[in-house]
């Protein structure tokens, strides 16, 4: 068994004994995603503190929801799909009133490891040992992804910084595979174009 399908399958367990009345599997479970969620909802926000509230709001929400949890998809990617609509909409809130949002390109883009917003996008070359990022490189990268439109930074930090399949994606954002596939190609192009002959 795959490490996937073993996730998924002590997952199907943590629910099951949520439903019969274990108030402590969704303490297990809230241990099992909270990084992961917080790493995904920060990338998208670009606030820690939004983010802290963002990804507390969405396991209050998975804990309400949970009881009518029918496992037509699997519970990380219901989990994932609740923090995502609860980003948007914070997104949207802060877009309507034009707030500013602050960003840091030096720091590493989650929790998990180190990998950093130059590494976000992958480069066409044959090996990561034959290119050296400037830190110039990597502000451009930087100011090129707050330029992009919320759905186009939502797809790449899904697939590229998240490493989710297309399939996980289209459940996630609730879009077909052939939109995962065009939006992805759509927002490398964009974020290419604003970052001119550098990234070609």
């Amino acid at each position: 068994m795959s490490s996937k399908a073993e996730e998924v399958a002590f997952d199907q367990m943590l629910v099951a004994r949520f439903k019969n009345g274990d108030g402590s599997a969704f303490d297990e479970m809230v241990g099992r995603y909270w990084n992961r969620i917080y790493s995904m909802v920060n990338q998208l926000l670009r606030n820690p503190q939004d983010a802290e509230e963002v990804t507390q709001d969405a396991f209050i929400r998975a804990h309400r929801a949970l009881g009518n949890f029918r496992g037509d998809s699997a519970f990380s990617t219901w989990l994932y799909q609740i923090a995502t609509n609860l980003a948007r909409n914070r997104y949207w809130y802060w877009w309507r009133r034009k707030r500013d949002k602050s960003v840091s390109i030096d720091a590493p883009i989650s929790g998990d490891n180190d990998l950093t917003l130059a590494e976000v996008i992958p480069a066409e070359v044959e090996s990561p040992d034959d290119i050296t990022v400037t830190q110039e490189f990597v502000s451009r990268i930087g100011k090129g992804m707050e330029k992009l439109s919320a759905k186009h930074r939502e797809i790449l930090v899904l697939r590229n910084v998240k490493n989710f399949s297309y399939e996980e994606i289209a459940a996630v954002l609730g879009i077909s595979i052939g939109t995962v596939k065009s939006r992805i190609a759509r927002a490398r192009e964009s974020l290419r174009g604003r970052m001119g002959e550098d990234f070609k």
